[in-house]
């Protein structure tokens, strides 16, 4: 059995200033230039948890929730929340930094998944993840609910194999 890691063994940090070529027409970073960042970072932080070859294989959630502008300073946080047998789902938070008071808020988030490969591109066990704040204990256990909906949606799981999703909805007597 692989050593457990812990999210923070995971954490890839990358800040960005949101240059004129980085913007649409009204100033805003444009969106794919974001998604793009995020997996370069992801891809970061999950080769630090298995240190083997990541490729992305799927985007799970998007949220943007602020524009970010012209010239913000742009900081880029990604850590692994949750490992499966071959497959790591890795949290991304994006945080502008107040250009004058350096105080930061967050305005974006995402959930992408990796798959690890060995030389030959097929998918290789990795470590399991090992929570250690509060937060990494919510992420690791919403990330299987996630999991489940996605293989329900894929046809690769029953609901009512899918036990956690079950669990949110179906009262145990």
């Amino acid at each position: 059995m692989l050593k457990p890691k812990t999210p923070a063994e995971t954490l890839a940090v990358t800040t960005k200033v949101v240059l004129p070529n980085d913007t649409n027409t009204l100033g805003n970073l444009f969106g794919g230039r974001l998604l793009a960042w995020m997996d370069e970072i992801a891809s970061v932080s999950a080769h630090r948890h298995c240190k083997r070859v990541c490729v992305t294989a799927s985007i799970n959630n998007v949220a943007f929730q602020n524009p970010i502008k012209l010239a913000d300073i742009v900081t880029l946080e990604a850590k692994v929340s949750r490992a499966f047998t071959s497959s790591m789902e890795v949290y991304i938070d994006v945080f502008v930094e107040d250009f004058n008071t350096g105080q930061r808020r967050k305005c974006n988030e995402a959930i992408f998944t990796f798959v690890a490969v060995d030389q030959l591109g097929n998918p290789i066990h990795v470590p399991p993840i090992r929570p250690e704040t509060e937060e990494d204990q919510m992420r690791y256990d919403s990330a299987l609910r996630r999991r489940q909906l996605s293989l329900i949606l894929a046809g690769k799981l029953t609901p009512d194999d899918a036990t956690e999703l079950k669990a949110l909805f179906v009262k145990s007597s």
